[in-house]
C-alpha cells in the first residue's frame, strides 16, 4: 500500500528579528507535515501577507515595532477566522498574555519552548486545540485569583456622582447639578459605598483617589 504523506500545515512566521525567523524556518524543514508559508517582520506586514498566503497557523511575536502582535492577531482573526495564531514571545507578563488570548490567539508559548513542544502546539492549533506554556498558565491562574480592582462595577451615573463627591459636593448639591431628586442621589451614594466596600463618603473619596478610579 502506497504511503500517503500527511497534508502539510502551512505556517507563517511573524517576528521583527531575522535570526529568530531563520531559526524557525530551519526548524519547520525538519518535519514532513510543516511547511513555511511566509515571513513578516511586524504586525502590519503580517496582515497583508496573511491575505496573500492564507496560512493555517501563524507563530506571532507579541512585541514588535509599527504594529504589535496582539493588534495584528485581532485583525487577522476578524478577517480570516480559519487562521490559528500562536503567540510566541519572550515575555510572560499577565497583561500581554491576556491581550493575546483576548485578541484571539489559540496558544501562548515562550521562545525557549522545546522543539517537540512547539511542533505539538502547531499541530494542536491546526486541530483547534489550545496550548499555553506552563508559565503563561500560572500567570493566568494568579490573575484570575486576584480580586478585581475597586470601581470596575460602578455604573456611568455612579461614576458621575462619585466625581462630584470628590469635588466636595453634598447630596443636595449633586442632585441640583444632575437635576435629579436628593433621594435618587442618596441611593446612588449608598450603592457606591457598597460597591467600593467602604463605610463613609470620606473613605469612598480616598479610595477613588488612591486607585484613580475615575482617571
Amino acid at each position: 500500500m502506497k504511503h500517503v504523506p500527511p497534508k502539510s500545515i502551512r505556517v507563517m512566521l511573524v517576528d521583527d528579528h531575522a535570526m529568530v525567523r531563520r531559526g524557525l524556518a530551519t526548524f519547520l524543514k525538519v518535519f514532513d507535515d510543516l511547511q513555511l508559508a511566509g515571513e513578516a517582520e511586524n504586525g502590519e506586514t503580517a496582515i497583508q501577507l496573511c491575505a496573500e498566503v492564507l496560512p493555517d497557523v501563524i507563530l506571532m511575536d507579541m512585541s514588535m515595532p509599527i504594529m504589535d502582535g496582539a493588534t495584528a492577531t485581532r485583525a487577522i482573526r476578524q478577517q480570516f477566522p480559519q487562521v490559528q495564531i500562536i503567540a510566541l514571545t519572550s515575555f510572560k507578563e499577565g497583561e500581554l498574555i491576556k491581550n493575546a488570548l483576548e485578541a484571539g490567539a489559540i496558544g501562548y508559548l515562550l521562545k525557549d519552548v522545546s522543539a517537540d513542544d512547539l511542533v505539538r502546539a502547531i499541530r494542536d492549533a491546526h486541530a483547534g486545540r489550545s496550548t499555553l506554556s506552563p508559565e503563561a498558565a500560572q500567570v493566568l491562574v494568579e490573575t484570575a485569583s486576584q480580586p478585581p480592582a475597586p470601581g470596575l462595577t460602578l455604573t456611568e451615573r455612579e461614576r458621575e456622582v462619585l466625581g462630584l463627591m470628590i469635588e466636595g459636593l453634598n447630596n443636595i448639591q449633586i442632585a441640583g447639578r444632575l437635576t435629579v431628586s436628593p433621594s435618587t442621589i442618596k441611593s446612588h451614594v449608598s450603592n457606591i459605598l457598597s460597591k467600593l466596600g467602604v463605610a463613609s463618603r470620606t473613605e469612598a473619596v480616598t479610595l477613588a483617589l488612591r486607585n484613580r478610579i475615575l482617571s
